[in-house]
């Protein structure tokens, strides 16, 4: 398992090694195309209660250095 910060791991045994939210099975993806289907911050975390804020800003701040190559898969 690599953990790339303290909300985002990256672990073969879950999700086939995608980036996950640590503590869950919801990838990183998963919580962008929510943002992308123009879900709320509160909608995603009413939804997902387990999930913090922190949570969904370490994603998008995951994609951004990720798409910048600053995070190398």
């Amino acid at each position: 398992m690599t953990q790339l910060n303290e909300h985002i791991i990256i672990d073969p045994k879950v999700l086939v090694g995608k980036p996950t939210i640590k503590g869950t099975r919801l990838s990183v993806d998963f919580i962008l195309e929510l943002l992308g289907n123009n879900w709320t911050y509160e909608q995603i975390l009413e939804n997902y209660p387990r999930l913090t804020k922190e949570d969904i800003l370490a994603a998008t701040q995951f994609d951004a250095k990720n798409k910048i190559g600053q995070i190398p898969l």
